[in-house]
């Protein structure tokens, strides 16, 4: 074929057209003298360019031709050019499968199998595939039988003559015909071995669901018993040794490649069980040990070979096992266990292409399905299907799934599936990866009937589908919780009352009946806010469901709406502002401390819908606010219940933004600065409390002296309100300090003095919807017996002849909180030669903390309370690491400016730093202070109130696990890991601060 320089050939041009993107090796190919019969054939050119990848089926027919004997090549072109179905069948097969080309090219004679198509060609079984491995008899002769029976599997599949379903039955039925011919040969093998034992084989996962993909690990489990009375033992051994050699027979590699990998590992004790059990065997095991997904996994299970009459046994004896999982008493903190996908593990750069164990991918799909079968195929047994589409059509027949829900979910399911068999079929690889390069998406597009823009397409087309699996996930298990207590339109099929209460039981509520009846008032009507909740509540409950208090959740959600119902902003929010619902349903489901905030106020939900609305407003702003309030009131009662009111919206903020940093969201994942947690809560709450007694002292003195007290008048935080450390629950340490003003009497200034702070104390205790806050001044001098303010000369007095070592240490924590800023520096400038004493501490100063210190361990803790989990006085805890920083801060603050703070991790790093202390030391010690103030900060937010130990119920115990990031049921691991981390601060403590 000869053209004119710089020219293109008009089969260059007509190549480009039928889909060649390298029209000159094509015509090369066709230049060649094996195709010099049919090279110029318009209706070969016709049928490659149909094909998924004309260029890869070129290059197989060629290699096919030059491999047929010269007698027979002719026979095969003058076949291909005059029958299309023979044409349409063995080109599809080239351009979509590399390795069937490989194979038609070591076996030419192969491509006779496409040739005729009898009745049962087209929807052959198992006793066809039976027939056509029949004459194997060792494993090269089953391997080349079995590739060529996957031809014709794979020439219906791209012709479109069996749908996906169907091409996985087939694969799944010559998968059993396989496992049997491969027994056989075993058995062949060692007829001794044949003659002692009974053994079935059953098949399992997508073989089991007769819904195989063309490269897949085949699961199987094997049951065996003795022929006569010949011995149990004796017959274990031999079976073993018979499966074995089967699995073997398939899936190891020879001259003719690999059939595919048998997996036992779905049996009883997985890799660490034998290989092959008696039926009693399974039996004991499955009632004793057997954990919940591996009755999941059993939905599949199916006799396939061996011995039928074995099988049926089997399978009649663990089916009743399956359809009662869902009465196990694990079985809700499994199935929370089970929903949370496991993606972990793929590498970050692989989620995106992974169309089973992705996000929106098929393993959604069948987990979905599967867990609806356990839960409501115990009193329904046309849910008892191994296959995923048909228990998805009985689940919507049952109103068990809606019907458009289960139709948009069939779809899906089908595209992906069809997806996984093309991108296996090409290389005959086990992979579950969408491909990146372009000609590999073009080949798959174009194999899915893509062909205006293939690549374009094929991504459009499955970001649909997995968008569509994840959106529907959720929905399919709560949208007909919804139905359930809904009007519905004449011949819709609903899920009965019993049925929805199952189901919501399954899925972790504790109460069904009051979750139904909450759904009812929620989602019943016509009107417009009633539609919205159908809309929102099945994406809710599965939060809700997510959280260790689902109950809690939904409840708290109730009492919102109905607080917020006739609002028009409410519902609106929670519909379009993406990060609202969720956030919401994780708050409401977390613990008692942020729903009692909210409902106290609804309005606050507003909040969760801002993208800044969590972040922590400034002491500065919060103080503008608070006193312009104050100003405006009439009385001080009505200043203060403005002021705390402001102060319970702030808790809120910061228990909200707490909570969702911990979880993490659907975008959004949890915080791992554990520390940064704990700093924003301390510094939140402590303005927080800043400003709210400085807007009471505002209003105390307003209310008898209008703007001027007679005095100065300062607040200084103490303990964790003075280092910035406060948790939800703690009080407010303080000590009182005051300065007569100008021509006042001292009496009269320290009466005015005294009246504030009882005006104040009264005002903050108000019984009000708010929560109140304690104002703890014992740690002043002289402590209880001692004055309750004093001023600053009676303060200069008494620290400067009866001060103790304790009281020098407690002042390492003063700060200024309130009132006269000028007054408090001339506080602070007082007590620091005290807090950090020129030349540091002498040794018997020292001797006394450590008295100290040793005296409160043993008098102070809690009878019963656990030591090794109390997270203030505990092992480790809280005080360890306080004192042993305060001491350092004490011996060494004089000349380490970077000591002379009030917060302990600020001082601890300066102390590292100044290589005070070890890097790993000051690590071990931040760690465990970290870890027991996220503990005492969870257990207020799960219970309402403060605590200082785990609590002790398991649901409250899980709720502070989930907090702490803890999955259900690794409860145990959370306290271990506590007693681990705080026994090794301990170890520090006991050197640092002992001197051990």
């Amino acid at each position: 074929m000869t053209t004119v320089p710089g020219r293109r050939s008009s089969t260059f041009t007509r190549l480009l057209r039928h889909g060649f993107t390298d029209p000159a090796a094509a015509e090369r190919l066709l230049d060649l003298p094996a195709l010099a019969s049919v090279r110029t054939d318009p209706v070969l050119l016709d049928a490659l360019g149909a094909t998924a990848d004309p260029d890869l089926a070129l290059r197989g027919l060629v290699r096919l031709v030059e491999a047929e004997d010269a007698d027979e090549r002719q026979m095969l072109l003058d076949t291909l050019v005059s029958a299309k179905p023979l044409r349409d069948r063995l080109l599809g097969v080239l351009g979509a499968s590399e390795a069937l080309g490989d194979h038609l090219a070591r076996h030419p004679r192969h491509w006779q199998a496409l040739v005729m198509y009898e009745a049962t060609d087209l929807h052959p079984g198992v006793a066809e595939f039976e027939h056509e491995l029949g004459d194997a008899r060792d494993p090269d002769t089953l391997r080349i039988a079995y590739r060529r029976c996957l031809l014709a599997i794979a020439a219906r599949d791209v012709c479109g003559t069996t749908d996906v379903a169907e091409t996985a039955a087939e694969l799944a039925d010559l998968a059993t015909a396989t496992l049997r011919a491969a027994l056989a040969i075993a058995r062949t093998a060692a007829p001794a071995d044949a003659a002692l034992c009974r053994l079935a084989v059953i098949a399992m996962g997508k073989c089991g669901g007769h819904e195989l993909n063309y490269v897949s690990d085949v699961d199987v489990i094997f049951v065996a018993e003795p022929v006569d009375s010949s011995g149990e033992g004796k017959a274990v051994q031999a079976a073993t040794r018979l499966a074995a050699h089967m699995m073997r027979i398939c899936s190891e590699t020879t001259v003719e490649g690999t059939i595919w990998p048998v997996d036992a590992n779905l049996r009883p004790e997985g890799r660490n069980g034998p290989l092959v059990r008696t039926l009693s065997s399974h039996v004991a095991y499955y009632q004793r040990w057997a954990k919940t997904w591996e009755f999941q996994a059993l939905l599949k299970a199916r006799p396939v070979a061996g011995d039928p009459e074995l099988g049926a046994e089997y399978v009649e004896a663990v089916s009743p096992m399956v359809w009662q999982a869902a009465d196990r008493e694990n079985f809700v903190g499994d199935v929370q266990k089970m929903r949370r996908r496991v993606v972990d593990n793929i590498p970050a750069d692989r989620v995106d292409r992974e169309i089973k164990l992705g996000p929106g991918g098929l393993r959604d799909v069948e987990f979905a399905v599967q867990l609806l079968q356990l839960v409501h195929g115990r009193s329904d047994a046309s849910l008892h299907s191994g296959s995923t589409l048909d228990a998805l059509r009985a689940l919507a027949g049952g109103g068990y799934v809606g019907r458009v829900d289960a139709a948009q979910f069939d779809d899906a399911y089908r595209f992906l599936r069809a997806l996984e068999h093309r991108i296996q079929l090409y290389r005959l690889r086990r992979t579950h990866l969408v491909p990146e390069g372009e000609s590999d998406l073009r080949r798959l597009g174009r194999s899915l009937g893509m062909r205006t823009d293939p690549i374009a397409e094929i991504n459009q087309a499955w970001k649909r589908h997995t968008s569509v699996v994840r959106r529907l996930h959720e929905k399919l298990f709560y949208r007909p919780l919804l139905d359930a207590v809904a009007q519905l339109a004449p011949g819709e099929t609903r899920l009965s009352a019993k049925a929805a209460g199952v189901r919501l039981e399954a899925l972790g509520y504790a109460d069904p009946a009051a979750a139904l009846r909450h759904l009812e008032a929620l989602s019943s009507g016509v009107s417009r806010k009633a539609a919205i909740q159908r809309t929102l509540l099945p994406v809710l409950l599965g939060w809700f469901a997510d959280s260790a208090d689902p109950d809690a959740g939904l409840l708290g959600f109730r009492k919102v709406s109905d607080a917020l119902g006739k609002t028009p902003w409410y519902l609106r929010l929670l519909r379009d502002e993406g990060a609202a619902a969720e956030n919401l349903a994780r708050v409401l489901s977390a613990g008692r401390l942020a729903p009692d905030l909210l409902l106290r106020a609804p309005e606050a939900v507003a909040i969760l819908g801002d993208p800044q609305g969590l972040k922590p407003r400034s002491r500065n702003h919060l103080e503008q606010e608070v006193l312009a309030a104050v100003g405006r009131a009439e009385d001080a009662e009505s200043a203060v219940a403005v002021v705390r009111g402001v102060r319970r919206r702030e808790l809120f903020r910061t228990a909200a933004a707490d909570l969702i940093g911990s979880y993490g969201t659907e975008e959004n994942p949890a915080e791992l600065d554990h520390g940064a947690l704990v700093d924003r809560v301390g510094n939140a709450v402590t303005d927080l409390n800043a400003v709210t007694i400085a807007g009471a002292l505002r209003a105390a003195v307003r209310g008898q002296w209008g703007d001027t007290l007679p005095t100065r008048f300062a607040v200084i935080g103490m303990g964790r309100f003075g280092g910035h450390e406060l948790g939800y629950g703690s009080d407010a340490d303080v000590l009182f300090v005051h300065t007569p003003r100008e021509g006042v009497d001292e009496q009269e200034a320290t009466r005015a003095a005294n009246t504030v702070v009882a005006e104040m104390r009264r005002l903050l205790q108000l019984p009000t919807a708010d929560p109140p806050l304690l104002i703890d001044a014992d740690l002043r001098p002289e402590g209880k017996s001692g004055p309750l303010v004093r001023t600053l000369k009676s303060y200069e007095a008494y620290y400067r002849r009866w001060s103790l070592i304790w009281e020098s240490q407690a002042l390492l924590r003063a700060e200024p909180m309130a009132g006269d800023a000028e007054l408090g520096r001339d506080f602070i400038e007082l007590i620091d030669p005290l807090r950090y004493p020129m030349e540091g501490l002498g040794e018997d100063a020292v001797r006394e903390i450590r008295r100290l210190k040793a005296r409160m361990e043993s008098e102070r803790m809690p009878r019963g309370a656990d030591p090794t989990l109390h997270t203030k006085l505990g092992r480790g805890g809280l005080s360890d690491v306080e004192w042993t920083v305060q001491l350092l801060q004490m011996q060494h603050g004089w000349v380490e400016p970077g000591l002379r703070t009030t917060r302990t991790r600020e001082a601890l790093a300066a102390a590292c730093a100044a290589e005070l202390i070890s890097v790993e030391d000051a690590q071990t010690l931040d760690e465990a202070w970290v870890l027991a103030t996220r503990v005492r900060n969870a257990v207020m937010l799960v219970r309402g109130r403060p605590g200082d130990t785990f609590p002790s119920g398991p649901r409250e115990l899980t709720a502070v696990g989930r907090y702490l990031g803890y999955e259900p049921g690794h409860v145990g691991d959370m306290l271990d890991d506590y007693r681990r981390i705080t026994r090794r601060a301990r170890a520090v403590v006991e050197e640092r601060f002992y001197g051990a």
